[in-house]
């Protein structure tokens, strides 16, 4: 069998560049900008995470999102309103822990997960 591993997780944008500064500044990480128009950023624990420009604009909710893990969900979600983000309803909980819904600046959803 051919090995494969995962290289990079894609997010469509308008904005590449913003896109990334803001994924950067939450994660602590430098963002990098390509010749292409593209972005990236690598942060530690995390694979890289590209930003590719497209044409159309978000129209419905993700398939797939980031659960971020962070000891404090609360400083997380104020760190994240500052950088631009938007918060989605309360903290929830379930059998598996506590999570904040959030919007990136795109209106992407992510969420900050506790134990």
């Amino acid at each position: 069998m051919t090995r494969m591993g995962l290289d990079q997780v894609v997010v469509d944008c308008s904005d590449a560049a913003a896109l990334a500064r803001f994924w950067a500044a939450l994660l602590g990480a430098e963002p990098v900008d390509r010749p292409s128009g593209w972005s990236h950023v690598e942060a530690e624990g995390w694979p890289r995470v590209a930003f590719q420009p497209v044409p159309e604009g978000k129209s419905v909710k993700n398939r797939l999102h980031f659960d971020v893990e962070v000891d404090d969900i609360g400083a997380a979600t104020r760190r994240a309103l500052e950088l631009g983000a938007v918060k989605r309803g309360e903290v929830q909980s379930d059998a598996e822990g506590r999570f904040q819904v959030m919007l990136d600046p795109e209106g992407n959803e992510f969420c900050f997960v506790s134990d």
